[in-house]
């Protein structure tokens, strides 16, 4: 009996070690702790230059924004009526955004009313606010329930922005570091998922739709790659 404990814990000793190694190396090459910054007229003048960088006016007037998400999930989102269609592996779900009860559920192109399709929405919707954040962000710095800082950083400007509500995980903080014409090339994140606190993620390749407006089809987060395909933009 003596023998198997010790293998077991030589086991969980050789499986957990590396990775408790792997992390402390992580968290204290990259923690960051939350900056201090100034909110009022700065920061609001700031935030919206970079909307101003971004061609806001063109994002506001797009009423449908189709793109694919790591080649993992798909969507079409209608702004206007505020609706998106949500598709991964054999499920689609029409999202209702303003009451997600109203959301319909289809698994291998028929519709389903039973209990799965409630945990369907839910994660559908939960989805849909990870995935449409990596490419619409910068356009939400105004959004309810957000607040706006300026933050020098090596006598340059940069937008801290926290959303106190809304979304899947409200009191997130977003540091918005931006190049000389006032356009986002990263931000640096202080989230409840992350375990480490400012970790950075590039903003790049962006192109410009249809409309106008403009949206990246790459992030670099580390050493993962996120990227967004597919994009398609009309209005009415």
């Amino acid at each position: 009996m003596k023998k198997v404990l010790k293998i077991i814990l030589g086991g969980l000793v050789f499986l957990t070690l590396p990775s408790l190694l792997f992390f402390a190396f992580f968290y204290f090459k990259y923690h960051e702790n939350l900056p201090e910054g100034t909110s009022g007229n700065q920061a609001d003048t700031l935030a919206y230059n970079m909307l101003n960088a971004l061609n806001y006016e063109a994002y506001k007037n797009t009423d449908m924004i189709e793109w694919t998400f790591k080649n993992r999930r798909h969507y079409i989102w209608n702004k206007s009526k505020n609706t998106c269609e949500v598709l991964w592996k054999s499920y689609r779900v029409d999202l209702n955004l303003a009451n997600p009860t109203k959301s319909t559920v289809f698994i291998h192109g028929f519709r389903n009313e039973s209990d799965i399709s409630h945990d369907l929405i839910k994660k559908a919707l939960r989805y849909f606010n990870n995935d449409s954040f990596w490419l619409v962000a910068p356009y939400k710095v105004f959004d309810k329930g957000t607040e706006r800082k300026l933050v020098k950083i090596a006598n340059k400007d940069a937008l801290l922005v926290t959303y106190s509500s809304g979304g899947t995980t409200p009191g997130d903080s977003y540091l918005w570091l931006l190049d000389d014409n006032d356009k986002p090339y990263a931000f640096k994140m202080w989230t409840s998922i992350l375990p480490i606190d400012g970790l950075e993620a590039s903003w790049d390749n962006w192109i410009t739709t249809n409309t106008g407006a403009m949206l990246p089809t790459f992030h670099k987060f580390l050493f993962l790659g996120l990227e967004i395909t597919h994009i398609k933009t009309s209005s009415n």
